[in-house]
């Protein structure tokens, strides 16, 4: 028997999410290919320039879906964890991506990491921060388990600058995004969370207000697609910074 669809709403509440994520787990990937219309590759490739992994680093890459990411970093040599809090997309990524020796699945709650203090040289998360109850408490989280001098990236959806753009992006996210998901996805309804989620998340300006409010420092971002996407990028400070640092004004 085929188990009702999950929708999540704009509660977060982690049960729902969860849930529904654990029913897209299977064709999550191919999804969001086609969603994108490609552009998920494109924005994959700028976040791991941007992580810049190396062999001896230890990565945690959190709402790792299916380990996709994940895999790109651990060719590096990096040891890579790959966090989620979906069981159902944890299970696809051990299927999928179970052998490689330096990549490790964890069921991981990015408000409540089950890592020690300054544990990781990088912490990445992609579209993920977007689905979590509180954001702030998450990047809080996220800074505690980096090391000093690590590093926090970032891609999340976000706001195009350019007004006809935007009016555009808008168009396609309200009235061609869930025609194609009904086709594609087994959880079409998941989508029309997707694209509400999106709608009332924060500009790049606010995020970056939100990041270096959470003690990060060195916070900057670029735009990906117009804004379509931005990548964060920011530095867990050493304990000598100033909780006054200058850097953390904005």
């Amino acid at each position: 028997m085929t188990p009702e669809p999950n929708r999540a709403d704009l509660g977060k509440d982690p049960a729902r999410v969860s849930g529904m994520f654990d029913q897209v787990a299977a064709n999550y990937d191919r999804t969001n290919s086609v969603l994108s219309l490609g552009q998920d590759k494109l924005w994959r490739i700028a976040t791991v320039k941007a992580i810049d992994p190396r062999p001896g680093q230890k990565i945690l890459d959190l709402a790792a879906g299916t380990g996709a990411s994940s895999v790109v970093l651990a060719k590096s040599g990096a040891q890579v964890v790959a966090g989620d809090f979906s069981r159902g997309m944890i299970a696809e990524g051990e299927r999928r991506h179970g052998h490689i020796d330096n990549l490790t699945f964890v069921e991981a709650d990015a408000m409540n990491l089950p890592f020690g203090d300054d544990e990781f040289d990088t912490v990445t998360i992609s579209y993920g921060l977007r689905n979590v109850a509180e954001p702030r408490i998450a990047l809080q989280e996220m800074l505690r388990v980096t090391k000093p001098g690590g590093m926090l990236v970032m891609s999340e959806f976000s706001t195009p600058r350019n007004a006809v753009f935007r009016a555009l992006y808008r168009f396609y996210n309200d009235m061609i995004l869930p025609t194609i998901a009904r086709f594609v996805s087994s959880n079409a309804e998941a989508y029309d969370y997707l694209n509400e989620s999106i709608a009332t998340w924060p500009d790049q300006k606010k995020l970056s207000a939100w990041i270096r409010n959470a003690g990060w420092v060195n916070v900057a971002h670029r735009d990906l697609t117009f804004g379509i996407v931005a990548l964060h990028r920011a530095t867990k400070p050493f304990a000598e910074h100033s909780a006054n640092d200058p850097s953390r004004n904005g």
